[in-house]
């Protein structure tokens, strides 16, 4: 895991005294709001509803223990004992006092974190595959040009002041989990036919008003030249990039309205001309440096079964359930990933109370290397269990109401604050997850019903990422009233997918029982092994349309 240099130190501790003066100043009125939201929104704080809203940075959602143990710190101390975790591999506290921020934000610089860049028109935290360096198949850990990327991006001069909000991802995996084709620029990591390792680009993917599946750029940029070939995306960004109209200044509205082609074309132009410079070649040296933090932690010798796990599933039904759903093999024999779900029955999507983040941080630094990862599907994840502590993992989860086990089923979902907190929502989230997962409460009938992502959106901007459920839900209003729109077909991984809206919307009376008609549909035309995706790409829309209106 990477830690910070003495460059990182000090950038950091001095963006923390910068910002306490300027929060000092706003407190005593010598800053108005307007003069000082830009100075807030470079420091990931918002203005919300009720109270101002940190957003604090978890680059490539990887925490060690004693970084969450802070977190849960922050919660308690600073805000009302939770925190939420976001689509973003980041975590949010809604309720932190103004002029306490800047002693928040200098106890998380003791453990290396911070909130820069989480906000504003700038590149935004780096996210990446929660299963990195744990998962078999991957053509390298992309936590390292994750890094890499972060470190070039922070506090870029040329960058600062972008048309819109700019945010990456990245996966090695052919199995896309961290959604790479729905963010401005998407990278895969990959191997050539002459066994080089470089990185396939996917530029202008995104949700909000106007959702755009990235196009894929280029096939193949060596590994040394990846920055300039990123430079070259953000500067055709910044250069060409609409800044007459906010909500057409991202970049997939460039790559729309410029054509695939014509895109490519600027971009590998200016990308020669970069090159050419070889001001942004990264030597060899710093990327082994940097790949040296991402070494494989010091695995124990295990064989691949484990006599002990089985038992424990044989004798233990409830924890059999949670192997089936939450625990995934690991790339190491004797290993597995045990994600944790957020997601308790009538829970909110994605909160964490001090004492739960505190009891992770203590498993992680017991049982799993002393690692957690934030997925973007809002939950968490330790990487590397040994398959005979798995059951002595379980049990503290369950102690503390997070072994819900419920990975990838329909009370799963992803979740935006919405109306509670959020002043551009025009509905509420948090209240329909809750009455979606209580209607579906029974495991047997999860299991039944398989795979089924449900996203919700309080707004257009699709914080909750509804365009990408396989059902998903946005949040309008209609002359003070609170509606929900359907859309279906929507996906987030290798086949990236926009949902198709359904028709008119239904009520907050009305739209859990529409819920409950998609899922009856889908039971009765499914065919064998069929997810509602699966069914939904098959059937296509009418068969659900004709129920949910007839």
């Amino acid at each position: 895991m990477y830690r910070y240099d003495e460059f990182d130190h000090k950038l950091v501790a001095d963006r923390v005294n910068q910002f306490r003066g300027q929060v000092a100043r706003r407190v005593s009125g010598a800053l108005s709001e307007d003069q000082f939201k830009p100075l807030r929104l470079m420091n990931g704080v918002y203005l919300q509803l009720h109270a101002y809203m940190l957003r604090v940075a978890i680059p490539y959602g990887t925490l060690r223990s004693e970084q969450m143990r802070m977190l849960a710190h922050i919660a308690r101390k600073y805000d009302r004992g939770y925190g939420h975790f976001t689509t973003r591999q980041n975590i949010q506290y809604n309720w932190p006092a103004l002029d306490k921020i800047p002693d928040l934000l200098d106890e998380l610089a003791s453990v290396e974190m911070h909130a820069i860049q989480t906000s504003g028109n700038c590149i935004r935290n780096v996210t990446s595959d929660q299963y990195a360096g744990a998962i078999e198949g991957e053509t390298e850990d992309p936590r390292i040009v994750s890094e890499i990327i972060r470190q070039w991006s922070t506090f870029h001069p040329e960058f600062t002041y972008l048309p819109r909000k700019f945010k990456i991802a990245v996966t090695a995996h052919k199995h896309d989990r961290a959604a790479i084709k729905l963010h401005d620029i998407g990278i895969v990591v990959k191997q050539n036919d002459a066994g080089e390792i470089g990185y396939e680009v996917h530029v202008g993917g995104g949700q909000g008003r106007t959702p755009f599946v990235a196009k894929k750029m280029t096939d193949f940029v060596p590994k040394a030249k990846l920055l300039a070939y990123l430079e070259a995306v953000m500067r055709v960004y910044n250069m060409l990039g609409r800044r007459d109209n906010s909500y057409k200044a991202r970049i997939k509205i460039l790559v729309h309205e410029t054509g695939e082609e014509e895109m490519r074309r600027v971009v590998e132009e200016e990308f020669a001309k970069i090159d050419a410079s070889n001001m942004l070649t990264v030597p060899q040296e710093e990327i082994d440096r940097i790949s040296a933090y991402f070494a494989p932690p010091a695995f124990d010798s295990a064989p691949a079964e484990s006599a002990t796990f089985a038992q424990a599933q044989a004798d233990n039904a409830d924890f059999a359930r949670f192997v089936r759903a939450n625990v995934v093999a690991h790339k190491q024999d004797g290993y597995a990933i045990v994600n944790i779900s957020l997601k308790p029955i009538g829970g909110v999507p994605g909160d964490a109370t001090d004492a739960q983040m505190d009891v992770i941080a203590d498993l992680a630094e017991r049982y799993s290397h002393d690692e957690v990862r934030v997925t973007h599907e809002q939950n968490l994840v330790l990487p590397h269990v040994k398959l005979d502590d798995v059951k002595t993992v379980y049990d503290t989860l369950a102690t503390h109401d997070l072994a819900t086990a419920n990975l990838g089923l329909i009370s799963d979902q992803i979740a935006c604050p919405g109306l509670d907190y959020c002043n551009l929502a025009n509905a509420r989230s948090i209240p329909l997850a809750q009455e979606i997962s209580e209607r579906f409460a029974d495991l047997d009938r999860q299991y039944d019903i398989g795979e089924l992502k449900i996203k919700i959106s309080g707004c257009i901007n699709a914080c909750g990422h509804h365009h990408v459920g396989h059902i998903g839900i946005l949040g309008v209003d209609k002359k003070g009233t609170e509606f929900y729109q359907i859309s279906l077909g929507g996906a987030a991984d290798e086949n990236a997918a926009i949902g198709q809206i359904t028709g008119r919307a239904f009520t907050e009376e009305d739209i859990v029982d529409a819920i409950e008609t998609l899922v009856t549909t889908y039971t009765d035309l499914r065919a064998d092994g069929e997810r509602f995706i699966d069914t939904y790409n098959r059937v296509g829309m009418a068969p659900f349309k004709e129920r949910l209106y007839d």
